[in-house]
Parts: C-alpha cells; sequence; structure tokens
C-alpha cells in the first residue's frame, strides 16, 4: 500500500458577474483508490456542489463565483491498493465480450479520431500477437516518435497533430496512445490526476494525463510521456478525451494564474513508508 497526500491550489481573477466554473480536482475513490481524507475551501462564499458521475465516478465540483480574485484550496490523502499481475497473463477482449460500459472507449473522439488512424495502426501493430504486449508496444512506439516539449500544443491539438508534429506534452501522448488502441479495437480512456516522482527538470509539479486501457477484467494503467512513476498516480477523472475531464472548465470572463500543486508519499498506519517505483508488473487500481 502506497499513501500520498496531495494539495493544490487555483487562483482566478473574475472579471465580471455570472461567472460558473466545473472543477474535476476531486480524488477518485475507486476500487484500489482509497480517499481517506479530504478539505476543500473556497475563499468566496457562494454557491457550490459536488457531484460524482455514476458510470464514471468522475466528481465534478459546481462554482458559480462573483467579481474578484477567487481561490480553490483542496488537500487529500489517499491510498493506493495497486491490483498487480504479470503482464504475460492478461489477454485482450474480444469486442463481443466487452462490458456495455466499456464501449465507448472504442469509438473515435473529439482529440482521438481513430479512424483516420487504422491504416497506420494495422500496419504497426495489427500482426502482433493481441494481449499486454501489443499495448506496451503501441505506448513504447508513441514515446518513441514523440519528444516532450512544454508549450508545443494547445486545446485544439488532436492526436494527428500530434503524430505529424512529433512534440507535445503528456496530454498529446495519451490521445496519440488511446488513438491507436482504439484503432485495433482494444479500450482506452483519457485519465487525469496527479504524478509522483516527475523529473524535477520537467518544471513544477503539475496535473498529469495517462492512460488506462481495458484487458483481461479491469483497466490498467500506461504512461506514455514517460515523465513519472505510474504507481505514484492519483487518479481524478476518466473520460473519452481531455474534452471530458479538465481540470477546470469555466464560462465567463475570468483570468487564471497556473495552480500550485503539491504531492508527498506518508507512512501508512502501520509506520511504514512505502515509496512509489518503476515495477514491471502491470498495475490497476480500478475494475
Amino acid at each position: 500500500m502506497i499513501r500520498l497526500s496531495l494539495t493544490l491550489q487555483l487562483d482566478y481573477q473574475v472579471l465580471g458577474p455570472g461567472s460558473d466554473f466545473i472543477f474535476n480536482i476531486h480524488a477518485a475513490q475507486t476500487e484500489r483508490q482509497h480517499v481517506l481524507q479530504e478539505e476543500l475551501l473556497l475563499n468566496q462564499n457562494v454557491p457550490m456542489q459536488v457531484d460524482t458521475d455514476p458510470v464514471t465516478l468522475n466528481r465534478f465540483l459546481r462554482v458559480s463565483a462573483g467579481p474578484g480574485p477567487l481561490r480553490l484550496n483542496y488537500s487529500a490523502t489517499v491510498d493506493l491498493r495497486h491490483h498487480v499481475a504479470e503482464p504475460a497473463s492478461i489477454p485482450e477482449v474480444p469486442v463481443a465480450r466487452l462490458p456495455t460500459r466499456v464501449l465507448g472507449s472504442i469509438y473515435p473522439s473529439r482529440y482521438c479520431p481513430s479512424d483516420r488512424l487504422l491504416r497506420l495502426a494495422m500496419r504497426e501493430f495489427g500482426h502482433q500477437p493481441p494481449g499486454y504486449a501489443r499495448v506496451q508496444g503501441i505506448r513504447d512506439w508513441v514515446l518513441q516518435r514523440t519528444t516532450f516539449t512544454p508549450n508545443t500544443s494547445n486545446a485544439n491539438t488532436s492526436a494527428l497533430d500530434t503524430l505529424l508534429d512529433t512534440v507535445g506534452v503528456c496530454r498529446d501522448f495519451a490521445h496519440l496512445m488511446i488513438a491507436l488502441c482504439r484503432a485495433v479495437n482494444i479500450p482506452a480512456r483519457f485519465t487525469t490526476g496527479i504524478d509522483y516522482g516527475a523529473d524535477p527538470a520537467l518544471g513544477p509539479t503539475d496535473f498529469h494525463a495517462y492512460v488506462e486501457v481495458y484487458l483481461g477484467d479491469r483497466w490498467y494503467i500506461f504512461d506514455p510521456s514517460g515523465t513519472a512513476i505510474p504507481m505514484g498516480f492519483v487518479r481524478f477523472g476518466t473520460g473519452r478525451d481531455a474534452a471530458d475531464v479538465a481540470f477546470a472548465t469555466i464560462f465567463g470572463s475570468v483570468i487564471a494564474q497556473a495552480p500550485r500543486i503539491t504531492i508527498e508519499a506518508l507512512p501508512g498506519d502501520d509506520g511504514r513508508l512505502v515509496m512509489p517505483w518503476h515495477c514491471r508488473e502491470a498495475l490497476s487500481t480500478d475494475a
């Protein structure tokens, strides 16, 4: 078991009345990710509401803010009890046997136009034996052909753009891997959260995007950007692509500042401090 403590601070200047926010910054409660405690503070005394999507378990915070500074502080302590499996034992699931709740993750989406990558995906991966190793091969292919470079993409950048430009940030790596998986009929979804163990050379701790792929009977974690330690990912939300799980969606005239985020490992109830590490086994925090 790994216990992680995280804090984040979001600062905005609301320029006019009637500005609404939808945040996806609460740690998800899943089969193997348990939120022990959390706290949410706003500097404005305004209406807010937290709703949980019954299918994805994403938690959305809705805030209607008044003019002036808006500061949101969120903190949580989370226990990760990963399902760990031998990669060679994990098969792909034929489309005919996929659970209905998974089907949305095999279709093209706004940032993951898998239908336009079908020929490429079949040429590169169609001949490979089905299973975890084929998905790992897709992940490695994306990492080898894409360079992590900040400020090289924007809100309109799709998997096709990343494929052509060969640069991007974690969001872009995830979109490209997802599109290629779906092109060979493997369900894949976009996952957001905070990562423990990212290279400090990449800058301050930030929100992270990675991929979960449905194999065997559950969703397994993959990090196509290779920038952090998958065992240290705290999940916030999952969706078809970034359009579904932006950490903040804003309606109104607002100036945003860069988020301030910290994450650290803590001793568990038994007093043992277990740090996330890179491992060869397959990891999952969800069913």
